[in-house]
Order: structure tokens, then C-alpha cells, then sequence
């Protein structure tokens, strides 16, 4: 076989602490099964490091925790102590946000269509409402409630006009006429919207935009003092010469069944400007291409900038475990390596694309060798033949065996549990929190 691209994730001393300190092998024997280790000490520097953004640009603003991003409790804990803000889209992400500590006017609102009884509870609770549609609005304001629903009003970007998501112009002058309608049952607090994709430019063109409507909104009497970027915020996994030297290597030979991908089915696991760099470069942008930059202009407007990070919070956050269960090879020059757990675990399976960066091996007897490289895909043990961890055929650097371990790194945002499922009646991975104190890796189980 021709030799086998690969795309491992960039150093980490603290992970290669954990891999090193046997804790994982106790762990794995102890729970029986895989399961997820979570590092809330980078989620506290990543935090810290787009709060400093903002300080350093001298721009007002809150960061917004995407919790659709990992269901762990111990981020959104980790929030209420920052005095950080939480993105919420349901019911029970809302609640188990209030029961973390999360002060209700930190809390923010967001998906389509949201229910009635979700609306309801957010308003009491003062959370801030990014209203989708007009028919939203309609409820909200519909509703009898002893305070005033704080609200932002999302704009559709003209630009992406498949988005399903925001008020398109007509909408959003006549839901400013509603909102001045209402009086004090309302309190229209700004303006946001949702992108797709991890581009500068189009953030910047937008956020520009929703300060010329805040400027408008004032006009008519509302408060309208900040504006929500939303998300989509680029992480970056991989160093940039693995990555184009993978994009450039990686073919149909190199994945089990022959597998076709091109470079616009991954996910940009390289990326020159991520996480507060990408904030970074937002407020230094000109929004349409001229006049001061956008941080002049929140500035000069006096109007906040709030954000809405997933997975940018979680990077290096924490990695997912499996336990090696069975080898299997192949007259064609791989093998299959079975792991105790499914590819449910790792979302960009079900998303027909593959998470690249790639398992770490720990061995459970680093005496043995088996001969050299041993090149293998990795397999779930369901029986779907569409189970794979991953199609990829990675160049491993000794024959698996049964009872190593398989460190899928850098999984916390978004690959943990988007997708998990107790098929075939397997119990969920459990998620471990990892502290430290001093040198010592303590361990407790996610709440």
C-alpha cells in the first residue's frame, strides 16, 4: 500500500500529560467502557482569551457559550463563574443553565420557532430573545407576562438566501413597528443574525450593517443598543503543512470501501486565523470595504457586540476514549480495528463527512511490538456496516490488540455527543472532568 497520509492534531502538553499519567487506563478499566475526559481549564483560557479581545478593542460586548456545542454541565458551570453568557435554543438547555448558576439576563434565546412555554419562561427569567420570524413575535408579544421580554431581532443575510433563518427587510421594519406598538411590554435591545460558514469579511459586512439599524431603531424610540455576530468562530486542529499535504495525498485508496471525498467535505481543520483571532480580525475589518473599522463604529454608536462561540470555547477541552476490542485483517493490506463504542460518538461520521485528526494509540503493554506500522480504518461494534470511527486507513505505529486504547483528541465541541445514541442498547460514554491540582490529575464524573 502506498504510504498513508497523516493528519495528527497540533502538540498539547496537557494531553500528552493525561495520555502519559495512566489515569486513562484506570479510568477505561473502571467505568468499562469509552467514555469522554473534559479539561474545563482551556475552556476557562479560551473564554478569557475572546473576553480579552473585546477589552483590548475597547468595545463592550458579552461572549455567549453555544451549549448546543457539548451537553456537559461543567462548561456552562464554568460560565456562571466568568459571569459569561449562555446560548440556549430549548426548554431544557434553558433550565439546566439556571440550575448551573447562570443569572437569567446572561441567558440567551435562540433557534427557530421557538414554543410558547419556552418563550415564557425566558422572558420571566430575563433572558435576552432573538426573535426568527414574525409569527414569533406575534406569540411573544401575545403572551401575559408581569415584565417586559427582552429581544433581539434576527436579520436573514440577503447574501446567503437559502438561510432558513432571519427576518428578511419588509419583515424587519414591520416588526420594529410592532415592537414600537407594544410599548412596555417589549424591550428591543438590538439586532443579530445567523451565518454559515467561518469567513472575516461576511461577519463584518453584516455587523456593520446592524449597526446602521440600531442607529434606525433609536429613531423610532427603542432602546436598540447591541448586536449578536452569532458563532462560527474557525478552530484550528491541525498544523497548516499536515493538513495541505493531506488535502493533496488523501484519495479513495486511502479509505476502507473506497470512500470519494473532496476537500469541500471536511471540515477546514486548518485555519491560519482561529478562535479570538477570529473576533480579532472581525473588529479590525472595514465593514463594506471603507470607513473606520468596526470597532469604531460600536464604538462610536455605542453599541455593544455580543458573540455566540462553540466550538471555538471548547478547543483542547477534551478528547474521547475508546477501548480496543478486536483486530481484524485483510487480504488487501489493512486491517479493522473494533473499538467498545459506536461511531455515534463522533458526529462527522453521521454528517457523511470523517473527523481527520487522527487516534493516538496507547497500548496497554508499551513492551510490545508487533512489527512496525500497522495500517488499519476503525470500526464500531454495531452491527451496521456503516459503523466506522473511521473509514480513513490510519498508519498506526504498531499492530492494535485488544485492551489498548484509541484517543480520538480535540473532540469536545461538537463530536462528543451531537449524535450519540444508546444503539443496541450500549450505555452512553460518560463524560470524566479532569482537574488538576498542582501536578496531581484529580477526576469526577460530569453532572
Amino acid at each position: 500500500m502506498n504510504r498513508l497520509p497523516a493528519l495528527p492534531a497540533h502538540p498539547d502538553e496537557l494531553a500528552a500529560a493525561v495520555l502519559g499519567s495512566g489515569l486513562l487506563q484506570e479510568l477505561s478499566y473502571g467505568l468499562g467502557g469509552p467514555f469522554h475526559f473534559l479539561l474545563p481549564e482551556r475552556f476557562d483560557a479560551n473564554l478569557a482569551g475572546f473576553q480579552a479581545v473585546l477589552a483590548e478593542a475597547c468595545v463592550g460586548g458579552r461572549v455567549y457559550y453555544a451549549k448546543k456545542a457539548n451537553k456537559a454541565t461543567v462548561f456552562v458551570e464554568r460560565c456562571a463563574l466568568a459571569g459569561a453568557g449562555v446560548d440556549v435554543a430549548g426548554h431544557g438547555e434553558l433550565a439546566e443553565a439556571l440550575a448551573a448558576g447562570v443569572r437569567g439576563e446572561h441567558l440567551m434565546v435562540t433557534g427557530p420557532a421557538k414554543a410558547d412555554r419556552l418563550l415564557r419562561v425566558a422572558a420571566l427569567h430575563g433572558a435576552l430573545i432573538a426573535v426568527d420570524a414574525p409569527d414569533e413575535l406575534d406569540r411573544l408579544l401575545a403572551l401575559e407576562l408581569p415584565c417586559p421580554a427582552r429581544v433581539l431581532l434576527r436579520r436573514h443575510p440577503d447574501f446567503q438566501p437559502h438561510s432558513r433563518f432571519g427576518l428578511d427587510a419588509v419583515q424587519l421594519d414591520e416588526a420594529l413597528r410592532r415592537c414600537v406598538e407594544a410599548g412596555d411590554r417589549v424591550r428591543m435591545e438590538g439586532f443579530s443574525f445567523h451565518l454559515s460558514g467561518y469567513e472575516v469579511r461576511p461577519r463584518a459586512d453584516l455587523a456593520g450593517e446592524l449597526v446602521e439599524l440600531c442607529l434606525k431603531a433609536r429613531v423610532l424610540g427603542l432602546q436598540a443598543d447591541r448586536i449578536s455576530i452569532g458563532g462560527g468562530f474557525a478552530v484550528d486542529y491541525v498544523p497548516a503543512e499536515a493538513w495541505e499535504a493531506f488535502l493533496a495525498g488523501q484519495g479513495p485508496e486511502h479509505y476502507h470501501g473506497g470512500r470519494a471525498f473532496t476537500a469541500r467535505d471536511f471540515y477546514p481543520y486548518h485555519s491560519p486565523v482561529a478562535g479570538p483571532d477570529v473576533l480579532r480580525s472581525i473588529l479590525a475589518a472595514r465593514p463594506g470595504g471603507s470607513g473606520p473599522i468596526l470597532a469604531a463604529r460600536l464604538r462610536a454608536a455605542g453599541v455593544a457586540l455580543l458573540l455566540e462561540p462553540g466550538r471555538a470555547l471548547l478547543d483542547r477541552a477534551g478528547s474521547s476514549v475508546f477501548r480496543v476490542q478486536g483486530v481484524k485483517d485483510r487480504r488487501d493490506g489493512y486491517g479493522i480495528v473494533t473499538v467498545d463504542g459506536t461511531s455515534l460518538s463522533l458526529s462527522e461520521q453521521w454528517f457523511d463527512s470523517e473527523y481527520l485528526p487522527e487516534p493516538v494509540l496507547l497500548p496497554a503493554d508499551h513492551g510490545l511490538d508487533d512489527g512496525g506500522p500497522y495500517a488499519a480504518c476503525v470500526g464500531g461494534a454495531s452491527c451496521l456496516d456503516s459503523d466506522l470511527l473511521t473509514r480513513r486507513k490510519i498508519s498506526f505505529p504498531v499492530r492494535p490488540r485488544p485492551g489498548d486504547l484509541l484517543i480520538y483528541p480535540n473532540t469536545a465541541g461538537y463530536q462528543m455527543d451531537s449524535n450519540e445514541s444508546p444503539f443496541h442498547e450500549l450505555p452512553l460514554p460518560p463524560k470524566v472532568v479532569l482537574d488538576r491540582d498542582g501536578e496531581r490529575l484529580r477526576w469526577r464524573l460530569d453532572r
